[in-house]
């Protein structure tokens, strides 16, 4: 008599299935950290965006630059500032270069989401790129809603906080 190997396929009842590990969302202590942190990045996109939109309103009326182009050039300007002042804030607990990298490796995609709602919320309130006192809360609630919770995902999946 030949021996038979048991075979067991995926679909067996006995088979061992692998357990599909939750996200937890619930930690306060990681929201509050990661608000935190998304702060921060605000205050730092804030100073740049609304800083060209600013100068192109007030300054350089008639520069002949589109609404495209001017909110390009402030969402630029809104993460070179981001990063300027991570990297400072950063420098305290690391070496300058460091700082640095952290800066940009940690915060980019977030600053991108936050500087992209924060111009379109503009755009779409005032059809185009002018500052108002009514617009700028919204904005700035638009800029930090956006990134929080990939912040919040990142600091509690991967422990990686910018500050």
């Amino acid at each position: 008599m030949a021996d038979t190997a048991v075979v067991k396929s995926c679909c067996d009842s006995e088979s061992p299935t692998p357990e599909l590990e939750v996200f937890n969302w619930g930690d306060k202590d990681v929201w509050g950290k990661s608000a935190y942190n998304t702060m921060w990045c605000l205050i730092g996109c804030s100073i740049g965006d609304l800083g060209t939109i600013a100068a192109f309103q007030f300054i350089f009326t008639e520069s002949g630059w589109s609404t495209m182009q001017i909110m390009m050039l402030a969402m630029f300007n809104g993460i070179m500032t981001s990063i300027i002042l991570e990297t400072i804030i950063l420098s305290k607990q690391m070496i300058l270069s460091e700082a640095f990298k952290v800066a940009i490796g940690m915060s980019l995609i977030s600053m991108i989401g936050m500087e992209t709602a924060m111009n379109l919320v503009d755009y779409f309130l005032t059809g185009g790129a002018m500052l108002t006192w009514w617009v700028i809360p919204l904005m700035l609630l638009a800029g930090f809603l956006t990134p929080w919770p990939y912040n919040y995902w990142r600091l509690k999946k991967y422990g990686k906080a910018c500050h």
